[in-house]
């Protein structure tokens, strides 16, 4: 079973990460895995803390010789920001140190400081947003970077896009070649893959801007060249387009998912939905008239590229905040306000594609296992001719 966690807070000493349940033998770049965090913080809208911070992952356990040795993965990213807060968030008490709190008493609309103080007991919601913040995606990038490695060596690759930014969209399938060219950008404003539409794009953050507000979109991630056969419909638990919507989900600002094309299906009678099944006699192979499904019937992956889209809600830190109330006084105040982003579109579809390959690559070594990716390889063979052979 491929597992991880994550640890660490926004204006902590460092994030850290663990990875177990990768076979031996996976190649690792550091060099991609940096090249992945760099994607993260890229995008026209982003904040100010990512003027400070430059996040460079350090492997410290589980690799050697730039290769994966079965044993657990650690990872760790340090926050340059932490020298600013060493006096406010230190891990052991000192005598003063209450004067160098940086307290939140004004909770946020939207964001978990208000449930998060109720639930823990807390009258100073800092705790619960030092660990609420996307900076915990850092890892989640890093760890899916090195999902995104396992998956590469049997030729799957996953990649984002941006569809829409408010009521700025897309309008139009990407191609995957377009996705490939979006990736290798050395500059990143909106991750659209189209010029025009990204400048319409850019005309509402630039709104969102002036007037002190911020601004969601909807990001699509795509995972190219799947077998047949990845997750299950015997149980709820192992349909794999549930534990991909309930991984997209679990990202900050994520409030819907969608699998294929499912808002259109939903407005549109069976016959114009389902994708239609053929078979190539030649090449002996089943192919399909459309991807409306994304990829996926059943829970069970179909050969088709994966379609997974997140709508993200605008963020909750506001410029010109909202009405709140403080917690110590229960007087009426205005939301609190921290540095923040506009608009996290392009970064959220880089998370996304960290989220999806996670979840693939555990879908994998469900179905082929293996200690080494030798093994894991044979298994995948011997499989991929059983269905050559159907």
């Amino acid at each position: 079973m491929l597992r991880y966690e994550t640890a660490g807070e926004s204006h902590g000493e460092c994030l850290v990460a663990t990875v177990t349940g990768l076979p031996a033998g996976v190649p690792i770049s550091l060099q991609k895995i940096n090249r992945e965090l760099w994607r993260r913080q890229q995008g026209f809208g982003r904040g100010g803390r990512m003027k400070i911070e430059t996040d460079q992952a350090q492997l410290v356990a589980g690799v050697r010789h730039s290769q994966t040795i079965g044993s657990p993965i650690a990872i760790i990213v340090q926050n340059k920001d932490w020298k600013n807060w060493t006096e406010i968030l230190p891990v052991e008490d000192y005598t003063g140190s209450d004067a160098n709190t940086k307290p939140v008493t004004r909770p946020r609309p939207g964001h978990a400081d208000l449930a998060g103080g109720i639930k823990y007991n807390y009258r100073d919601a800092r705790y619960i947003l030092e660990r609420a913040s996307a900076r915990e995606t850092t890892m989640r990038v890093a760890v899916g970077a090195i999902a995104k490695a396992f998956l590469a060596e049997f030729g799957i690759e996953v990649l984002s896009h941006v569809i829409a930014v408010g009521t700025e969209r897309l309008g139009r399938n990407a191609t995957w070649d377009e996705l490939v060219a979006l990736s290798l950008k050395d500059e990143v404003m909106l991750g659209c893959v189209c010029p025009d539409a990204e400048a319409r794009m850019k005309v509402v953050v630039d709104e969102a801007y002036r007037t002190g507000d911020t601004v969601g979109g909807v990001f699509e991630v795509v995972a190219h060249g799947l077998p047949i056969g990845l997750g299950s419909h015997i149980a709820w638990d192992t349909r794999l387009d549930g534990r991909l919507a309930q991984a997209i989900v679990s990202m900050q600002a994520v409030k819907g998912v969608e699998v294929g094309f499912a808002q259109e299906g939903s407005e549109a009678f069976g016959s114009k939905v389902q994708d239609t099944i053929h078979y190539n006699k030649e090449n002996r192979e089943f192919f399909r008239g459309a991807n409306r499904a994304g990829g996926l019937e059943g829970g069970i992956t179909n050969g088709q590229d994966i379609l997974v889209r997140g709508l993200l809600k605008p963020i909750s830190t506001l410029r010109r905040p909202l009405e709140s109330v403080d917690l110590q006084t229960r007087d009426p105040e205005k939301a609190a306000y921290e540095r923040s982003d506009i608009c996290v579109a392009p970064a959220a579809g880089v998370i996304g594609e960290a989220m999806v390959a996670i979840v693939l690559a555990q879908a994998m070594l469900e179905k082929f296992g293996g200690d080494s990716l030798g093994e894991t390889r044979r298994n995948y063979d011997g499989y991929q001719q059983q269905v050559k052979a159907y």
